[in-house]
């Protein structure tokens, strides 16, 4: 049972970093290379604001500064590749990509670097008889907290109502008088806040290094697309199978461990195209 919480906590910040690449995706139709160099640059800042200012203040610091560059991205890069290609884009993020990496080389090195989790939740507690720690339960808490302020935030609010309109068409809701450039820069910059999140939570899970991106924006793509590209309710499911999938192949079968989500992918796209939550063709 201990294994399966531990696929919840790997579940729980893919799921994080998947729905900011699903609200990215969702209205800027952008597929981002990039997602994962800033799930690496959230955590490297994240390590630098927590070593002046403690963990809980580099973790607002980290968002806030991600978020801040997802503004910049979408008004320099998104907006003017927005006529091109997708290939283009997909070529210019997948650049970013190797940019953000060597300038994280540059100023922090390469080599890994340990982050310890906060006092608070340094601590361990007892589950099905055996000792858990406190803070994986928090980043578990973390995901639903999110999952639940995005679904508020989508189905309650004007500006949700906006962005889930202008995600099925942009055209119309911008005859309708919304700026949809604003929009699309409010979206990216929570999307890659979230990034930044995740990588702040993560960070006392697993070694920092810059190349971490690359290893988890795999993962993370196959969850936006086995649960159905704009869905925020199959990226949460996608999330969770994953994760479990990836924790039990690794405990079980680490040969294969990293092949195990390819297949589930193919598997689902196999049966239901759209994915898990997607919109029927």
């Amino acid at each position: 049972m201990i294994q399966v919480i531990n696929g919840l906590v790997y579940g729980s910040f893919l799921y994080v970093l998947a729905v900011g690449l699903v609200l990215i995706f969702g209205l800027r139709r952008v597929t981002n290379f990039a997602h994962g160099s800033f799930f690496m640059l959230g955590a490297y800042v994240s390590y630098a604001a927590a070593a002046h200012l403690g963990f809980w203040t580099g973790m607002i610091v980290s968002v806030a500064a991600l978020a801040v560059f997802g503004a910049l991205l979408d008004r320099f890069v998104f907006r003017p590749l927005s006529r091109e290609e997708p290939i283009v884009t997909l070529l210019v993020t997948f650049g970013l990509l190797f940019v953000l990496e060597d300038a994280v080389r540059t100023i922090w090195g390469k080599d890994y670097i340990s982050v310890s989790a906060p006092e608070a939740l340094s601590g361990s507690v007892t589950l099905f008889g055996s000792q858990f720690p406190t803070y994986r339960l928090f980043v578990i808490a973390v995901a639903i907290a999110v999952a639940l302020g995005l679904a508020v935030w989508l189905r309650s609010t004007k500006v949700g109502l906006y962005v889930r309109a202008s995600s099925v068409d942009p055209v119309t809701t911008a005859m309708q008088g919304v700026d949809t450039d604003r929009l699309s820069a409010l979206v990216v910059a929570i999307g890659t806040g979230l990034a930044g999140l995740s990588g702040t939570i993560a960070g006392p899970l697993m070694a920092l290094s810059p190349s971490m991106g690359g290893y988890i924006i795999i993962d993370c793509f196959i969850v936006v697309v086995t649960g159905g590209l704009t869905s925020f309710t199959g990226a949460f499911v996608a999330a969770l199978v994953i994760g479990q999938f990836h924790n039990l192949g690794l405990v079980y079968v680490p040969e294969v461990a990293s092949v195990i989500p390819l297949l589930i992918m193919a598997a689902v796209l196999g049966l239901r195209p759209q994915g898990l939550a997607g919109p029927r063709k």
